[in-house]
């Protein structure tokens, strides 16, 4: 077996037997792996605080044939701050179970772990809306994995300067010309667009530094909801359980 040491963030993590933890991990070198942590739920064990989700850092594993086998880790970011807070935890554990949907292993999964990474450090920022980091993480998610709507042309003529609309079943932009036999367009204010063209456009570095209006932010969440609806097709559970906390909150 070779010895390893990956960068990650634990994805997530389930008793196996009656000491030991399968945890996911996606990482910089390998993508997505499954790693087996031996006696991680004893209380004495020091692999016990670094298998939890959320624990960012660098994981030593030695490779078998068929798994991995968690030796040790050194844990940089614990984001604990969202373990104190239930709705911030809970949009913590939405994307990292999107980003578990995607991410595969032997991958190059480097920009999904640096946009989950800046995600989640955004989420302890008071100053960006919960909402607003949803819809940015799930529009960027899938533009990163290659299924991102077209935001900066028409997509039936290529067009860039005629009024456009929006069409979740065409994927992206339509002009007035090429709009005509669509059903789902949808007319969105100008910086809704220009929005949706900064998420889809910038690197992950500079995607939590701004802010919108309310009407932006409702546009955004429309398009964000349905395209996601359409083209990644999956409900997840976590995302119910925020959906219900936030009707009440």
């Amino acid at each position: 077996m070779n010895q390893i040491t990956v960068t990650g963030l634990v994805l997530q993590a389930a008793p196996v037997g009656e000491y030991d933890r399968r945890v996911v991990i996606l990482t910089k070198e390998r993508g997505k792996i499954a790693a087996f942590a031996r006696g991680a739920r004893r209380p004495n064990s020091a692999l016990m605080g670094v298998t939890s989700p959320f624990s960012f850092g660098e994981f030593t594993v030695y490779e078998g044939r068929t798994s991995y086998t968690l030796v040790s880790a050194s844990i940089s970011n614990y984001f604990q701050e969202l373990r104190m807070d239930v709705e911030g935890a809970y949009y913590g554990f939405y994307f990292m179970e999107l980003a578990n949907y995607y991410a595969r292993e032997a991958n190059d999964e480097t920009q999904l772990l640096k946009l989950l990474y800046q995600t989640l450090r955004a989420l302890v920022n008071p100053h960006i809306p919960n909402r607003l980091i949803r819809y940015i993480y799930e529009l960027k998610t899938v533009s990163i994995n290659g299924e991102g709507p077209q935001v900066f042309q028409c997509v039936g003529c290529g067009d860039r300067e005629r009024p456009m609309v929006f069409s979740v079943r065409r994927g992206g932009l339509l002009c007035d010309r090429c709009r005509r036999d669509v059903s789902d367009g949808m007319v969105l204010n100008p910086s809704t667009i220009y929005t949706l063209q900064y998420i889809v456009g910038t690197p992950v570095e500079k995607l939590y530094t701004f802010t919108v209006s309310d009407e932006v932010l409702w546009e955004l969440g429309k398009v964000t909801g349905r395209y996601l609806e359409t083209y990644v097709g999956k409900r997840f559970k976590s995302l119910e359980i925020l959906e219900q906390l936030t009707k009440l909150g």
